[in-house]
């Protein structure tokens, strides 16, 4: 827990950037919202796997993912800014691809931050199609290929 909670700061500390708040209010605040969305996501999703990415033994990221129906559920994916730019995230998603692909009946879905164009980006690059369409968010679906 203390990794997640530090790689949920990284994730949202610069948002906070505008707040005259001082570093240990902002790191109260964001522990406190880390914490609700974790107990959020063991209620929505009580199967999904909550992974954590490691390199040499290294907790760099974590991969929140539900496998056990379809469409497979990639419901968080991130790493530590040193660990991003890298490949990682495409190779990872490639990998679920994969996976999934195996199945030959199920398909991958998603949600990303509007705001997020690199990661929808690189969604898109890898296959993945709008297919629903928030003010907050846009969800995306990897079809299973077609045999």
């Amino acid at each position: 827990m203390p990794f997640l909670r530090e790689l949920y700061r990284s994730f949202r500390f610069d948002d906070l950037t505008p707040l005259p708040w001082s570093i240990e209010e902002k790191h109260a605040f964001l522990d406190q919202q880390f914490g609700m969305q974790h107990r959020y996501y063991l209620a929505v999703f009580p199967k999904a796997d909550f992974l954590v990415i490691e390199r040499n033994s290294l907790p760099i990221g974590r991969l929140y993912i539900n496998t056990s129906s379809c469409p497979w559920h990639i419901i968080d994916i991130g790493f530590l800014p040193e660990w991003q730019k890298q490949g990682l995230g495409r190779a990872l998603l490639q990998d679920i691809q994969n996976a999934v692909a195996t199945r030959h009946d199920c398909s991958v879905i998603l949600h990303v931050e509007r705001a997020n164009v690199r990661a929808r980006s690189l969604y898109q690059s890898l296959g993945f199609v709008i297919t629903d369409d928030t003010d907050t968010h846009i969800g995306m679906t990897w079809p299973a290929p077609v045999s």
